[in-house]
């Protein structure tokens, strides 16, 4: 029993091919909670051997068995059952992801639960929508354009939003009739477990997914395994270079989602209260630990005074506390090294000349946990640390500018292109502002992530995209069969593209 008088959640198998089984190691991890620091759940540590057994059902699967040449309606049955199970679930799915990184409990009912749910729905949505075969006129004669499943996938995922981020690539993936091996982050495994469970009653068949916990040395040997098609990584910048570098040795496919470090750009006419009532969650959602996060407000200097002053209030009325108290918004950091992290960019910061305007230590009152105050930094030049580096915690930045021009010039001047928003009475200006800044993601007078959309991003964020058509073509190989010359266009398939008969 925990400190709460919570049950230890202890699981001692691994999800492999569809099945519980004996891992092939002893070792295990221990899940802290970064409110009580705690234990709070104990799972077996995947190890290569583990990863052998998974990838071979992989490819079993794929190679051999009924999942990539069933119908895609089909699968889209089993892929709704899995979304309607999780739904199911999603009070259970939200208190285990705050218990285990400190996402506050209201966030966690709507992006890491719902928005998981949400996630799932959506790809249906788009599979069933997708071109997956097409005639096409060719230079000699017809042609038949066919999308068919990449093969076995190798999904590393977070620990920031674990069920969100599995959720974009597992759905994709099932859909298209890939087979999967998805790598939880040791510090949020538990509610992995809870998904193989859905999963499993959903009826996903042997082979097709396999879930594994573990660091990273075992993450390394999954995206290297010579039976991996694919490798769909989200993560840091860092990690994204070594994890496409060990891809590379078999050529395989790789798509990254990696870090961000996103410029909010508040316009002289934007309306003060409006902008200060989008921007403030969107800069410390998840207590900061979210690659979209707005770390970066740029203000027009001729209302610098007023708009710092409402931001810095705003910040200072943001409730910190347990995870689990559905009033807070910012609660603790997943695990102490990344406290530590936080704190000592503050340090860097107060040394480079930057105002604290509000924060800028620990909570009073909260000795134990891993928590950092939401931390406003005022007068902050672009050219410093803290606005250059992913902090990945709750530090903000107010950056003054002079004109649009340098506005735009100082959101673009970052070595990351993930997200972004602008502020403004003018709803067209706003859009050819966001047409200049190089992102993946932007918004005009809101902030959010529409999963009918690609996501992704530019520089350093990444390649590939998730999420919309776009996402769902990343699981896809595109094939080009041609036909002699004269010939009518090809029938209409008596099975679908991606797998068997419709």
């Amino acid at each position: 029993m925990t400190e709460r008088g919570e049950r230890l959640v202890e699981h001692r198998k691994l999800f492999v091919g569809g099945a519980w089984v004996d891992p092939v190691g002893q070792d295990v991890v221990d899940v802290v909670g970064p409110h009580t620091e705690e234990v709070v759940g104990r799972v077996p540590h995947a190890g290569p051997g583990d990863v052998d057994r998974a990838v071979a059902a992989a490819r079993r699967a794929f190679d051999e068995g009924p999942w990539p040449r069933a119908a895609l309606a089909e699968r889209i049955e089993v892929v709704a059952r899995i979304r309607d199970g999780l739904a199911a679930r999603h009070v259970e799915i939200a208190r285990l992801i705050s218990t285990q990184n400190g996402s506050p409990y209201s966030w966690s009912v709507l992006a890491q639960a719902l928005g998981a749910v949400m996630v799932w729905d959506a790809a249906i949505t788009v599979a069933r929508g997708f071109r997956h075969e097409e005639d096409r006129a060719g230079m000699l004669g017809p042609l038949l354009i066919r999308r068919e499943p990449v093969g076995v996938v190798a999904a590393v995922v977070p620990w920031n939003v674990p069920q969100f981020t599995a959720a974009a690539k597992l759905a994709p993936a099932l859909l298209a009739g890939c087979a999967v091996v998805l790598k939880p982050a040791p510090e949020s495994p538990l509610d992995a477990f809870l998904l193989a469970d859905v999963a499993r009653e959903a009826g996903v068949p042997e082979g097709v997914l396999s879930i594994l916990p573990a660091g990273r040395e075992t993450g390394e040997y999954l995206v290297g395994h010579p039976g991996v098609d694919m490798v769909s990584f989200t993560g840091s910048p860092a990690a994204g270079r070594r994890v496409m570098a060990v891809a590379a040795r078999n050529l395989a496919r790789v798509t990254l989602e990696l870090g961000g470090k996103s410029a909010a750009v508040v316009l002289p006419d934007a309306d003060l209260d409006r902008a200060v009532a989008g921007i403030v969650p969107a800069a410390w959602m998840n207590n900061g630990q979210a690659c979209v996060a707005q770390t970066r407000v740029l203000l027009p200097r001729c209302r610098y005074e007023e708009f710092a002053e409402a931001f810095a209030a705003a910040a200072g009325d943001l409730v910190v506390g347990d995870p689990l108290d559905p009033a807070t918004q910012v609660g603790p950091l997943v695990a102490r090294r990344q406290q530590l992290r936080s704190l000592d960019y503050i340090r860097i910061g107060r040394e480079e000349g930057a105002h604290v305007l509000v924060g800028g230590g620990r909570p009073a009152g909260l000795d134990r946990g891993w928590y950092v105050e939401p931390t406003l930094f005022g007068e902050v030049g672009n050219d410093m640390r803290i606005a250059r580096e992913e902090i990945f915690g709750p530090v903000v930045c107010l950056v003054p500018y002079g004109d649009e021009e340098e506005a735009v010039r100082i959101a673009d001047d970052s070595e990351y292109g993930l997200s972004g928003s602008v502020w403004t009475a003018d709803v067209e200006r706003g859009v050819e502002v966001a047409r200049r800044v190089r992102t993946g993601t932007y918004s005009v007078n809101t902030f959010g992530l529409d999963v009918f959309g690609p996501f992704g991003g530019y520089k350093n964020s990444g390649l590939g995209r998730e999420f919309g058509p776009e996402g769902y073509g990343e699981y896809l190989e595109h094939k080009m069969i041609h036909l002699p010359a004269g010939h009518p266009a090809a029938p209409a398939p008596a099975t679908d593209p991606a797998g068997g008969a419709e």
